[in-house]
């Protein structure tokens, strides 16, 4: 698979776990905007690159990625004011938010 294809199940995996959450707010990949699926593609080369690494270092890449961008902590996820409830230590979030970074890796490992 390509990494483009890896990141399309990584987000739609992602996609499902939101809903069952009951956050209806995630798209389809091809619904998805540029800056997210950027985003999928990055976590699945890191995840390649590094393939000892564990889903905290995963969300540290993922926040770096998000600060850099100008992204910053908000209660509330709001793409249009880059604001994001995540943007925290891996060590700080609710475990079901952890759930994400390890379901990310492992969808990685196993179609890489």
């Amino acid at each position: 698979m390509t990494v483009e294809e890896i990141a399309k199940v990584c987000h739609e995996v992602n996609k499902a776990y939101c809903e069952a959450l009951g956050d209806m707010s995630q798209t389809s990949w091809e619904n998805a905007p540029d800056w997210q699926k950027s985003s999928a593609i990055s976590g699945v080369e890191f995840h390649i690159k590094n393939p000892l690494l564990g889903p905290d270092a995963s969300h540290i890449m993922w926040m770096k990625q998000k600060v850099e961008d100008g992204w910053v902590y908000g209660t509330i996820k709001d793409a249009d004011k880059k604001q994001h409830p995540c943007i925290v230590p891996f060590e700080m979030l609710p475990n079901e938010q952890k759930a994400k970074d390890y379901l990310f890796k492992q969808v990685v490992n196993s179609l890489k």
